[in-house]
């Protein structure tokens, strides 16, 4: 059997260091952030998410726009592998049973506060504004058409609008990189 007809192309060594250098340091961040500050276990999760980077060509070469998140879902997963994998190891079997709470919600908690500000600042500034001003600051609508000088109709009308919009925003990167995963995988 011709062993070039079973391997599996792989990106380009040129392909791979400009993706180390847009994206490695950012996907270095994240990693420290998702082990809590653990820099080996970080470069691990970076190292393997890169990995799968150059097992996955058609990602890394044709499909800039997506990249990023799809680096960034690969360094979640990977994060919550190694985690999983580590904890099976380490498990102590106790008499009775403690409830812990699962270090993987923060590791969605960190994905989630940086895709919501990922997708805020992508709003118009009108929109930022009233969707700061609701959903970080607790203000009601009066309080926020009294400072901007606006009508409260305008403030509920711009947050129906960045709403629906972040909506969009939010589910737009998932369902791609998802997508993309999904069809690597089968």
């Amino acid at each position: 059997m011709n062993v070039a007809a079973i391997r599996q192309p792989t990106a380009t060594a040129e392909a791979m260091s400009n993706l180390w250098r847009l994206h490695g340091g950012a996907l270095l961040r994240f990693a420290q952030k998702l082990t809590l500050g653990d820099g080996q276990r970080a470069e691990d999760i970076v190292q393997e998410t890169m990995v799968r980077a150059w097992r996955n060509p058609e990602i890394v070469n044709n499909r800039e726009h997506l990249v990023r998140p799809w680096l960034f879902t690969v360094t979640r997963h990977v994060a919550i592998d190694l985690w999983r994998a580590r904890s099976r190891h380490d498990e102590i079997i106790e008499d009775e049973p403690v409830d812990r709470p699962d270090p993987a919600e923060h590791i969605d908690q960190a994905v989630t506060a940086i895709d919501v500000r990922t997708a805020i600042a992508k709003l118009s500034p009108k929109h930022q504004v009233i969707i700061t001003e609701m959903y970080y600051r607790g203000r009601q609508v009066e309080e926020i058409a009294e400072s901007l000088g606006i009508p409260a109709g305008t403030v509920k009308s711009r947050a129906y609008y960045a709403l629906r919009h972040l909506k969009q925003l939010m589910a737009a990167p998932y369902a791609s990189a998802d997508d993309m995963l999904t069809s690597q995988a089968g």
